[in-house]
């Protein structure tokens, strides 16, 4: 529990240091679940005074919602902000403890766009896990700095009942992988400067639970070293050694001494997630981090307080933010008011005066603002989208239990997915019946929860039901698309998307979008092997599917331009097989006939034409399904692996990788998230719940084509669509 009384004294402290941007770190606290992350966070609070060193690692504050303590893991964001004194100088740590479940992986990654450096914890026993290098990834992508936090040492000299030797062999290789990842995913620049090293402090071993921490610098002044901390492990004396290493003083050393402060993290950050002109005047205050210049907030996150309404949590880039401050919202257009400014501390939040560049603000008043969007006092460039790099693979439908709470579910439903927006609703006002989309089970569970708990909405729900995405597999014929009343003609082909170029777009290398920069886009596509001249006539990409105009000298194109853009992407959102949404296709449109006269080549006639043309197209250019896959990692004692590769097998899984280490096993696989309804039963089941296993989205592949007509079929089925039509048919 946080004292209570000691916020407001605290509160005070942060205000004094909010515009000393050199003693200011923002960082995040980053993990595979159940390495400890919210543990060593409670280590940290102690260490700031805010809460008891006794509780500590036990507590778990930063989980203060309730399905976390129930559940054991962490699902939301926390922020908090602390002042440590440090070496005689205090410095303000504002840290966000972030989720470790793959399922809320989109909280990591906008937590990201809020800090410049991370705490990366590593579980000692299972070493580096799937999730680990995922996180890992997306703070390297943001240029956020990580360090190393080695956890649960403890279990490794008492569980695993290894020497002194074996365990430092452990951390070297705990490390060794740390620091190959940061070679492979670092900007070029970073990938030997950013590495950990034991010498210098940034990494830090400990047990976050036993509340003791200790890194080379510390070993040095206590004359503490591994052979002591092994023998106080054995003996069970961690109280003894909390006292003498608490758990908090290396990791607030090595954030200090190796995380950089906003004021030298903006310098290569900005020109890194925000593409305006580097050298305006807010180009230069965002770059040095001016408290006194205009002000730029980038809004990472929104919550909805039933007392306050809408809470945007963002990143002050430049500036002071201030009560009563007018902000323009660069993406809705719209010029909020803000309300109030405050800070965070975890549950709670203190309100302040005003919140100056290069500090994390909680902001009441941007009701217009989400995650991702750029607030600021005039009109520029807004910052890079925040890119999520996995997308909702399952669905349920959802409808109120009581008709009269229809208009307050679909009020209900927008907020969750203003507040997640890994969360994809489709809300159909006319049946009732409302597609809520998200990254696994457990998130719609959570969904779930939310709505009905939080929100006080009474529903009911469908078992969970798998997206698929239609694509094509080979270059098709031109197809002709005529308008209603004949006066119009649309000629296009359909064609799959290279993998390179596909993997660009799903990776943020290559934009979404209408082009912004056309030049800038036709360069990267030509690097990635697109036709120059195709290059510069992309006119869209949607949803990881472009739209190329190959024409040549047709009159009034550019008049119905934005009419077929808006047809190319309304056929992307429902393909010709099942009305599931298209990946992977391009889309050219090589010549079109078109009517002198305006009213003639209006949206009720163009649209059709276009829409029918693409879906006819992409038939003839043999569309097929694609299943979202996940990849799996089990860990098993080896006499198990015979009913572990069993069960991948009958999951209609691939094996891609099996390591031993000593008697375990950790086979990877491939499989479809389809099969893993039940998997958890199942696998306790053959392994007599000696198995641990986490899994990772591994995207879209084409489903085998035996299963497709029957996959088809089924799809149509559930969304009554009838009897599938032909491309001659779409044509009619």
């Amino acid at each position: 529990m946080i004292f209570v009384g000691r916020i407001e004294k605290m509160a005070e402290k942060v205000r004094q240091l909010m515009d000393k941007q050199e003693s200011i770190r923002n960082i995040g606290i980053v993990a595979h679940i159940d390495h400890g992350k919210t543990t060593m966070t409670d280590n940290l609070i102690a260490g700031a005074g805010l809460m008891s060193e006794d509780l500590a690692g036990k507590e778990l504050v930063m989980d203060s919602y309730e399905l976390e303590a129930e559940r054991g893991i962490t699902i939301m964001a926390a922020n908090i902000s602390m002042v440590y004194n440090h070496e005689n100088k205090e410095y303000l740590i504002n840290l966000i403890d972030t989720p470790g479940h793959v399922d809320f992986g989109g909280e990591v990654t906008r937590a990201m766009r809020a800090v410049d450096g991370v705490v990366v914890v590593v579980c000692a026993v299972e070493g580096v896990m799937p999730q680990t290098e995922t996180v890992l990834k997306q703070a390297l992508k943001e240029k956020v700095k990580p360090i190393l936090y080695i956890n649960k040492v403890d279990r490794l000299i008492n569980e695993l009942k290894v020497d002194e030797k074996q365990m430092q062999e452990r951390f070297i290789k705990i490390i060794n992988r740390v620091n190959e990842l940061i070679g492979r995913y670092a900007h070029p620049e970073f990938k030997e400067k950013w590495k950990v090293k034991v010498s210098d402090g940034s990494v830090v071993f400990g047990s976050a639970y036993n509340n003791w921490a200790i890194s080379v610098p510390l070993m040095q002044k206590t004359g503490i070293g591994f052979k002591q901390i092994y023998e106080y492990s054995k003996n069970e004396q961690q109280k003894e050694l909390a006292k003498k290493i608490p758990g908090y003083l290396s990791v607030v050393d090595a954030i200090i001494k190796h995380l950089p402060n906003p004021k030298e993290a903006q310098r290569y950050r900005i020109p890194h997630i925000w593409k305006g002109d580097a050298n305006s005047d807010i180009g230069k205050d965002m770059i040095e981090c001016n408290a006194d210049g205009k002000t730029v907030i980038m809004i990472t996150s929104i919550d909805v307080d039933p007392h306050a309404g809408e809470i945007a949590t963002g990143r002050v880039y430049s500036g002071k933010v201030k009560k009563g401050d007018k902000l323009y919202l660069i993406n809705s257009g719209r010029e909020n008011t803000v309300q109030q400014v405050a800070i965070y501390m975890n549950t709670g939040r203190v309100q302040m005066e005003e919140i100056p560049a290069g500090n994390i603000a909680a902001i009441s008043g941007l009701r217009d603002a989400y995650a991702g969007e750029t607030a600021a006092v005039e009109k520029i460039e807004p910052f890079e989208s925040i890119k999520h790099y996995s997308e909702p693979v399952m669905t349920k439908s959802i409808e109120a239990k009581n008709p009269k709470d229809l208009p307050r579910l679909i009020e209900v439903l927008r907020q969750v997915a203003k507040e997640d927006p890994t969360v994809k609703v489709e809300i159909n006002e006319e049946t009732g019946e409302h597609l809520v989309s998200g990254m696994g089970e457990l998130h719609l569970e959570i969904v779930e929860h939310i709505i009905q708990h939080d929100k006080g909405v009474e529903i009911t729900t469908s078992r969970p039901i798998v997206l698929y995405r239609e694509t094509v597999t080979k270059p098709g014929k031109m197809v002709e698309g005529k308008s209603p009343n004949k006066h119009n003609k649309f000629y296009l082909t359909a064609e799959p998307m290279p993998e390179n170029i596909y993997k660009a777009i799903i990776e943020g290398e290559i934009p979404e979008g209408k082009p912004k920069n056309p030049k800038e886009l036709a360069q990267k596509l030509r690097e990635y092997g697109i036709d120059k001249e195709e290059a510069k006539k992309v006119w869209d990409i949607y949803n990881h599917n472009m739209f190329i105009d190959v024409t040549k000298g047709v009159q009034y194109l550019n008049e119905t331009k934005e009419l077929i853009i808006q047809a190319f992407e309304e056929a992307m959102r429902e393909g010709p097989l099942a009305q599931e949404k298209c990946t992977k296709v391009i889309i050219k449109l090589h010549d079109a006939k078109l009517h002198e006269d305006a009213v003639h080549r209006g949206p009720s006639q163009v649209i059709p034409a276009v829409k029918r043309a693409i879906l006819a197209a992409m038939l003839y250019a043999d569309a097929q399904l694609m299943e979202p896959k996940q990849k799996l990692f089990i860990n098993v004692p080896q006499e198990y692996m015979n009913a572990v590769t069993k069960q991948i097998q009958g999951m209609r899984g691939q094996i891609l990788n099996m390591e031993q280490d000593e008697d375990h096993l950790t086979i990877v696989s491939k499989v479809p998230v389809s099969k893993t309804f039940g998997f958890a039963a199942e696998i306790r089941s053959a392994t007599q719940g000696r198995a641990m296993w986490s899994t990772e989205y591994a995207g879209y592949e084409l489903l085998p084509r035996e299963l497709q007509e029957e996959t088809i079929k089924q799809i149509r089925e559930r969304k009554g669509l009838g009897k599938r039509k032909t491309a001659e048919g779409f044509l009619e």
